[in-house]
């Protein structure tokens, strides 16, 4: 018997906001992944959520490490066609961060598919298939923040044009958490044209990012600490010297996180935003009304 469902006159269903589910990670409004799976190369992965996640998921089908293929995402490309008309609609930006399961520049490796079927298809070719969607213009509404921890790759598989006038649209990052892996993969970075972010995270040490901040290099600092049962420790001083540094150097500083546990001292409770990303300064911009911000920066009681 079928449930009987009462409607009174004149309701409808609420409209949902946004047709795909915003994602939890503060900086950016929505996540896209081409395909699952990485290898780890910097001690900052060493308890990487996206490996335990795949793990967890596909443990049928190995996508994790050296040797293994990749799971390609189905739906990828209709998303972002979907997001830009959507954004396009709104006249907004949205912010896109690629990718939360996966290196958008790690080397070209085998595809299978959600039963573990090779595919003729490689990950090479979807990356090639985004930078020509970029290329073409099709994603104007679409902010692409490309974060990579293989930053000295990102020159050898972009667009040849990207290396002499890259889009406007695209942000590249790296993840520098120690003092090694700043001078490392902050040197390969700054090699690439066009606009470049730090998301330092997981901070593992106190490190000075002043050599490349003081001559404005960097556009956006992102700092936090790891989560998770087998965090790593952070401390809020680590936070603080990046913090001064990016005020002193005029570069906009996010504080994402301590360990998603301990609440963020009051100082460091600033989440500031590239213009180019976010169409306005938070720091003065009456625009603003990403929750993150308004949670951290509440306005004053009158």
């Amino acid at each position: 018997m079928r449930k009987k469902v009462i409607r009174i006159a004149g309701s409808r269903k609420p409209k949902k906001e946004f047709r795909y589910e915003k994602t939890n990670i503060e900086w950016a409004d929505f996540t896209l992944n081409l395909w699952w799976g990485c290898t780890k190369v910097s001690d900052g992965c060493d308890n990487c959520y996206a490996e335990k996640g795949a793990k967890f998921r596909f443990k049928k089908y190995p996508i994790w490490g050296l040797g293994t293929p990749r799971r390609k995402i189905s739906g990828s490309f209709d998303k972002l066609k979907n997001l830009q008309d959507e954004a396009a609609a709104k006249r907004v930006i949205y912010r896109v961060f690629v990718g939360s399961m996966m290196d958008i520049f790690e080397k070209s490796m085998d595809l299978i598919d959600n039963k573990g079927k090779r595919l003729q298809q490689t990950t090479g070719e979807l990356r090639d298939k985004l930078f020509t969607n970029i290329s073409g213009g099709k994603y104007e509404n679409l902010m692409f923040m490309f974060l990579t921890k293989r930053p000295s790759n990102i020159n050898k598989m972009i667009p040849d044009e990207w290396k002499i006038n890259p889009p406007v649209n695209v942000f590249f990052g790296t993840s520098p958490v120690s003092k090694a892996t700043a001078f490392n993969f902050i040197e390969h970075l700054l090699k690439v044209k066009g606009k470049k972010f730090l998301s330092v995270e997981p901070l593992l040490e106190r490190i000075s990012l002043w050599p490349w901040l003081k001559d404005n290099l960097i556009d956006f600092v992102i700092v936090g600490g790891e989560s998770g049962g087998e965090r790593r420790p952070f401390d809020s001083e680590w936070g603080r010297v990046i913090m001064d540094e990016c005020a002193a150097s005029n570069t906009p500083f996010f504080m994402k996180q301590i360990d998603k546990v301990k609440s963020i001292p009051y100082e460091l409770r600033i989440r500031e935003r590239p213009v180019a990303v976010y169409g306005c300064a938070a720091t003065n911009c009456g625009a603003v009304n990403d929750v993150s911000y308004q949670a951290l920066n509440p306005k004053p009681k009158k």
